[in-house]
């Protein structure tokens, strides 16, 4: 049932304009941002070739992609996440498929599954842009590994908190507005807890930012992955648990 429901979900995404649109939009800006660290990489490389283990290809022109490819992910995920289950409530269909023979977890779990096959569609695309430089150069693909495995991670941390903002609402663009502000709060809430003492720990683990920066550097560390696993089973179980409510009202 779980694959039933994901399938049919990736197939609304792509039967859906605004999500050739955001592919298209997406991958157009990231290769020009990607194109101009190449040019400037260009610029610079007589530099570097006088400095002692200088930064090479993957640190001056995969990381900052990577980087921007999170803030634009950010700005378009709440706009492939705010019709997962309001336009369900708006259209009147939620109490058709609150009465299925799929369990709620079943119908979470399709939906948040059938978002990230298109995300993955979305990374594959993206991916081609750095492994293009593997014609004229070469790539730490350690540092490139950790920096896909933070992006892939954190693109499941938007769905996971778009689906339980979408499961909020019969309005999907309250939903977007609602997931946009969230993510964006998670995203700079350790800069509040730099002008609190005590509080900067607390406030940098709460941050999306800082976990996903660690990635980019290629710094592997358990506790950043522990984190977007928590953060992605707390949303999911958060959007389960709404769905029962409405089921119970049913």
């Amino acid at each position: 049932m779980i694959r039933t429901l994901a399938l049919r979900e990736l197939r609304s995404l792509f039967l859906s304009p605004l999500a050739w649109a955001i592919l298209a939009v997406v991958v157009f800006l990231l290769a020009w941002l990607f194109l101009a660290q190449v040019e400037y990489f260009q610029r610079i490389q007589p530099q570097l070739v006088a400095i002692p283990n200088a930064p090479g290809l993957t640190a001056i022109v995969v990381a900052p992609m990577l980087g921007d490819a999170a803030i634009i992910l950010m700005l378009v995920t709440p706009l492939l996440t705010m019709r997962l289950i309001a336009d369900e409530r708006r259209n009147r269909t939620l109490p058709l498929l609150l009465s299925s023979p799929a369990s709620m977890t079943e119908i979470v779990l399709g939906k948040y599954l059938g978002l990230m096959l298109f995300f993955l569609v979305l990374l594959a695309l993206i991916a081609l842009m750095p492994l293009s430089l593997l014609m004229g150069g070469g790539l730490d693909f350690g540092t490139l590994a950790a920096g896909f495995l933070g992006l892939a991670l954190l693109l499941a941390a938007y769905g996971a908190a778009g689906l339980f903002m979408s499961a909020l609402t019969r309005q999907p663009t309250v939903a977007a507005i609602s997931t946009f502000g969230l993510l964006l709060l998670l995203w700079v809430i350790d800069w509040s807890g730099n002008a609190r003492p005590g509080m900067s720990g607390v406030f940098a683990y709460l941050s999306l930012l800082q976990h996903y920066s660690s990635l980019l550097k290629g710094m592997f560390d358990t506790k950043d992955v522990i984190y977007y696993l928590l953060f992605i089973l707390t949303f999911l179980v958060l959007s389960v648990r709404r769905l029962d409510a409405d089921r119970l009202q049913h």
